[in-house]
């Protein structure tokens, strides 16, 4: 059996308060400095809207755990997960996030900090200094969106694979925020979704423009996709990876009220 890495890297995310269900998202995992984070929008780990503050479930509910079914090592050619609760609140009811240290939730990416991961865990994390090739990732260029539309999977926990363009210029802050604009037709589930450049191998183009072969894929992690920009759009907005690592570094605490 041949799995593409990005199908096991993206996490199924879960959303419940008190063991009840909630809606479902995308995650993935990035590891600074031996502590590994788990990544996914704002919205996802607060279960507010970040423009507003307010609850985005209609009970007004917001989760206190993500349920995350994390991949086991194979064995006799058979791949399954163990689901795995992460606390999203510390004992004095505050968030157990971090969010980013200039714009707060503005920026619509959270750092979870996963602790001790069971050693029977098998991870997959992206590469904040990856030493692959860097993809040309250009407006009108494709991208992948890796996750879990409508909360379904492509068979087991693997992620389902959308293909979008980017649609605003990457090294542009769009809305003077450290994102970009990606146009492709996701939908509720995607949220926390890892944006990849990919090349299955073979020739590719790179970001200086000259042409290289490779025997095998090349992945770049490109951003985190957070959500359309309005319901009647496909554009959707992508931030940047390098606010993984401004956040990840900055080290602030989340807020998961109301407050700015």
């Amino acid at each position: 059996m041949v799995i593409s890495e990005p199908s096991v890297q993206s996490l199924f995310l879960v959303a419940a308060v008190n063991g009840q269900q909630l809606g479902s998202a995308t995650g993935f995992i990035v590891v600074r400095g031996e502590q590994p984070y788990l990544i996914t929008n704002w919205h996802v780990a607060s279960g507010r809207n970040p423009e507003t503050g307010q609850p985005r479930s209609n009970t007004g509910a917001t989760p206190d755990t993500l349920h995350v079914p994390m991949l086991l090592p194979p064995r006799q050619d058979r791949i399954e997960w163990k689901s795995t609760p992460y606390k999203l609140l510390n004992e004095d009811g505050s968030a157990a996030w971090l969010e980013h240290p200039h714009y707060g939730r503005r920026v619509d990416v959270v750092a979870l900090p996963l602790g001790r991961v069971d050693e029977g865990f098998e991870l997959h994390p992206y590469q904040l200094e990856s030493g692959a090739p860097r993809l040309r990732s250009q407006v009108s260029d494709f991208v992948n969106i890796v996750g879990f539309p409508f909360g379904r999977t492509a068979g087991g926990v693997f992620a389902i694979w959308t293909k979008g363009a980017i649609a605003s210029e990457p090294d542009v802050d769009f809305e003077d925020l450290p994102c970009f604009l990606i146009d492709a037709r996701t939908r509720e589930g995607q949220s926390g979704s890892p944006v990849i450049a990919y090349s299955p191998g073979g020739p590719t183009v790179l970001s200086d423009g000259s042409l290289a072969g490779f025997n095998g894929p090349v992945t770049n992690l490109l951003g985190v996709y957070s959500g359309r920009i309005n319901e009647r759009s496909d554009l959707g907005r992508v931030w940047k990876s390098s606010v993984i690592t401004e956040l990840i570094d900055g080290g602030v605490p989340g807020k998961g009220t109301l407050m700015p």
